[in-house]
């Protein structure tokens, strides 16, 4: 591949002012719902990536927030940065504009951004339904990226036409499809998760050594969950950055939904979860609650105690700090816990190392003489209890391949088998081969009782 730039795949921007449809346009070219989509002005913040492949051509789209004119602060005031940063680092830039409108103000100051910061512009024009409305378009061409592509997004019109167009332009600037590119990915993904304003979006950027997403004291800043790809010590790693999560009685409708959405499915496509948690206010019930979505998705886990800056250097507040959390996650105690800052980068380190050593923990595969001798050891120390006249008997226990380290006892009534006996036998594991950092998923597989006559108890 002829490489035009130090990344390995093109960047496409899609950029223009508030509303036009950039969000829309980039969900149909990567062929999933991925950004957030709504009329509300400003929803999309952060730059937005996503891996996908236009007319044969492997690239990185990227959806940016909508550029305005005039002094911007704050949080719109970052927006504005992070689209002229796409814009900067794009191979191919998307201008985006309104069909059905003349050229504006902000379209104008846009065109004069890009033919000063970008050097492949394609103009095209959404909300343009058919062509017999597009007549007016010419008045586009005098922004000076030639005539525009008319498109609709929403009715699915000319997006054929637009992909072959930017993949043209990219074949032109010299890239081409490799093996390399379509390669499955083996990166370690790590989702950033946590109640609003607990600090992922600063410990996200004290992580890569730059401002990559959008930080602010008002919660809610992240909306969309963002990828990024982030290479520490010749290991590759995908770090997630999420929407915080509130109680389920005060997520508003529209845009705090979807964005819940996105950080719930950011947990299930994740290897590991750092569960962010603030120092300054200590363990919350809200965030007992977002164990419970971690749990049940059977992930790796680490419990990140954050703005320990504010935290007195004294022995007594570390140990009064882990007291609590074995108090409140006492069902975590496989967990590692680290105590980090973002704002002078107390540990950041430890945390791509520790996802190391948690993604050694669940590729574990445990001999089955080794579980053979386990379970004859455990149930002989403790024998499960009997419930009525039935005994409880095991016969085998082996493992499943899977992600998430799992097995499955062979016993001739699991179902009669307590809450408190599972959790005896999954703490004596942990005991003696390890796993910790993840979850564990134990099956117990009942067998009737003709299978139980050919088999021997252990």
């Amino acid at each position: 591949m002829n490489k035009k730039s130090e990344h390995k795949l093109p960047f496409v921007a899609i950029v223009g002012k508030p509303n036009v449809g950039k969000s829309s346009l980039f969900n149909r070219l990567v062929g999933k719902r991925v950004a957030i989509v709504s009329d509300e002005a400003g929803t999309t913040r952060d730059r937005v990536f996503q891996r996908c492949t236009i007319d044969e051509i492997p690239c990185v789209l990227v959806d940016t927030g909508g550029l305005e004119m005039g002094h911007k602060e704050n949080i719109e005031a970052d927006m504005q940065a992070q689209a002229q940063l796409a814009i900067a680092e794009a191979d191919l830039t998307v201008f985006l504009v309104d069909g059905r409108q003349e050229p504006t103000a902000e379209d104008l100051e846009t065109a004069r951004i890009l033919r000063r910061n970008s050097k492949n512009v394609l103009l095209v024009a959404n909300k343009i339904d058919n062509e017999k409305i597009a007549h007016h378009l010419l008045t586009w061409t005098e922004l000076g990226f030639g005539e525009p592509y008319s498109i609709s997004v929403i009715h699915n019109f000319g997006l054929e036409k637009l992909a072959r167009g930017l993949a043209n332009h990219l074949r032109e600037a010299g890239w081409t499809s490799g093996p390399e590119e379509i390669a499955p990915s083996t990166s370690l993904k790590i989702a950033f998760i946590g109640r609003p304003n607990a600090g992922k979006s600063s410990l996200v950027n004290a992580l890569l050594g730059e401002n990559r997403v959008i930080v602010s004291e008002q919660p809610g800043t992240t909306r969309d969950s963002i990828d990024i790809d982030f290479l520490w010590n010749e290991r590759q790693f995908t770090i997630i950055d999420t929407a915080g999560l509130r109680r389920r009685g005060k997520i508003e409708k529209g845009i705090e939904k979807w964005s819940s959405f996105r950080t719930i499915n950011a947990i299930e496509r994740c290897d590991i979860v750092c569960l962010v948690l603030d120092y300054s206010v200590g363990v919350r019930a809200q965030d007992l609650h977002i164990c419970s979505y971690i749990l049940d998705a059977h992930k790796g886990l680490m419990l990140l105690i954050n703005k320990t800056d504010l935290m007195e250097e004294k022995e007594e507040e570390k140990n009064r700090i882990g007291n609590l959390l074995k108090r409140r996650f006492s069902f975590l105690s496989w967990a590692p816990v680290l105590f980090v800052s973002a704002q002078n980068h107390k540990n950041i380190e430890l945390i791509p190392e520790t996802a190391l050593e948690i993604s050694m923990q669940r590729s574990i595969n445990v001999e089955h003489d080794d579980l053979v001798d386990f379970i004859q050891e455990t149930s002989h120390k403790h024998q499960p209890p009997t419930v009525g006249r039935k005994r409880i008997y095991f016969y085998d226990l082996i493992q499943i391949p899977s992600a998430t380290p799992t097995f499955e006892y062979l016993v001739n009534h699991g179902e009669l088998i307590h809450f408190s006996y599972r959790r005896f036998l999954e703490n004596e594991f942990r005991n003696r081969f390890g796993f910790n950092g993840t979850a564990i998923r134990f099956f117990f597989k009942s067998i009737d009782k003709k299978q139980s006559q050919k088999l021997q108890p252990l």
